[in-house]
């Protein structure tokens, strides 16, 4: 702005000489301007172009176009800014099968997707805060669409979830079926709770009575499921996310392990999951708000589980809580009047400088040379 003004005044100031006809008062009015000239124009020939300004012009040019350029990669780089704060008090909704709009901004969706492949999907029960599907209750909290699923797994669940015991695809779709895929949606409060998918009641007491007794409790006909051992709750955790994933960090939730190979193939694994409330912003982007989740777990033998009389079965404890603090990341650039700021500074400032140093230099050699004659 400053600079197309500059021009506009100066082309204003030379307008009364060049036009013949211009009236004394609209000269009078334009001629106190020129003491204020900053630009003065200087005449032809008084100027001299020698190789040393030439060779001195490149290299203030070279120097201007290197720090333009750095400026520039300076600019695109993103800035990142962490900040913590209390997490926002949020009131929780008793029922979930209230309106979407009284649910909203009061529960997350929490994701599942854990593959079993040794352990029929008959025999797989799950929970959510005690709420057990072999129960009835988990239906009763959770309706479709938001509820889980059980399936047989894919040919790429069981192979990636199964440590060994395979070999050909048509192995692979044979013994499939013996393994079970849980995959699917819940809408959670935001407070603690606890997700398990384990041994159902019934599956275990038939498993331990005719390990032990040799006696079969259950009144089905269908033949045991684990040939007269116990059930082997090796598990694979594809994906188990909270609310929207954060996008910079790994979720330590996802493709992990859990091989129980204690010879009997049962154990739990007790999983417990810190969850940071994160706000993340994007240049350009609205903010969004998600989770970081900090992750625990440990395996729990048997021998334990009866030591504590503990009425959990052999599976996966999944245990979440919720921070009280929350994180803010900003990505962020350069405000762009300061990066324009910048270049011109640059540019501008790297020819008075040279300028300066060589009229300078310049000078030097002139008083030594007159002082030398």
């Amino acid at each position: 702005i400053a600079y197309f003004a500059f021009v506009f005044a100066a082309s204003i100031q030379y307008l009364p000489a060049t036009n013949a006809n211009a009236s004394p008062h609209h000269t009078s009015i334009m001629a106190p301007l020129r003491s204020f000239d900053a630009f003065a124009k200087p005449i032809d020939g008084i100027r001299e172009r020698s190789v040393t300004g030439g060779f001195i012009t490149l290299l203030a040019s070279a120097t201007a176009g290197l720090l333009l350029l750095s400026q520039i990669i300076v600019y695109l780089q993103v800035q990142t800014r962490h900040s913590m704060h209390l997490a926002d008090s949020v009131p929780s909704v008793l029922f979930n099968n209230a309106s979407p709009k009284k649910l909203l901004g009061h529960h997350i969706p929490l994701r599942v997707h854990v593959t079993f492949p040794h352990l029929h999907c008959g025999a797989l029960d799950y929970a959510h805060d005690g709420n057990a599907l072999s129960s009835g209750k988990f239906e009763h909290y959770h309706k479709a669409p938001f509820t889980f699923t059980k399936r047989k797994p894919t040919n790429k669940e069981y192979k990636n979830a199964a440590v060994s015991g395979f070999g050909k695809d048509s192995e692979i779709n044979q013994k499939r079926n013996e393994g079970c895929t849980l995959v699917g949606t819940l809408h959670v409060p935001r407070v603690g709770g606890t997700i398990s998918i384990s041994v159902s009641p019934d599956a275990w007491r038939r498993a331990t009575s005719l390990l032990s007794f040799g006696v079969d409790p259950s009144s089905s006909k269908d033949p045991d499921p684990f040939h007269g051992k116990l059930p082997n709750v090796t598990h694979l955790i594809h994906d188990v996310t909270f609310g929207a994933p954060f996008p910079p960090g790994d979720n330590p939730l996802q493709n992990t392990h859990h091989v129980m190979d204690n010879g009997s193939g049962v154990a739990l694994a007790n999983v417990a999951v810190k969850l940071v409330p994160t706000t993340y912003k994007q240049t350009f982007h609205s903010a969004q708000e998600t989770y970081q989740a900090s992750v625990s777990r440990h395996i729990v033998q048997p021998e334990t589980l009866a030591a504590q009389r503990s009425t959990l079965l052999p599976g996966l404890l999944i245990t979440y809580d919720f921070t009280p603090l929350a994180v803010r990341h900003v990505e962020s650039r350069e405000n762009w009047f300061v990066f324009c700021s910048s270049l011109v500074g640059i540019v501008g400032g790297v020819f008075v400088t040279v300028g300066l140093v060589s009229g300078c230099l310049v000078n030097s050699a002139q008083a030594v040379a007159k002082k030398m004659d």
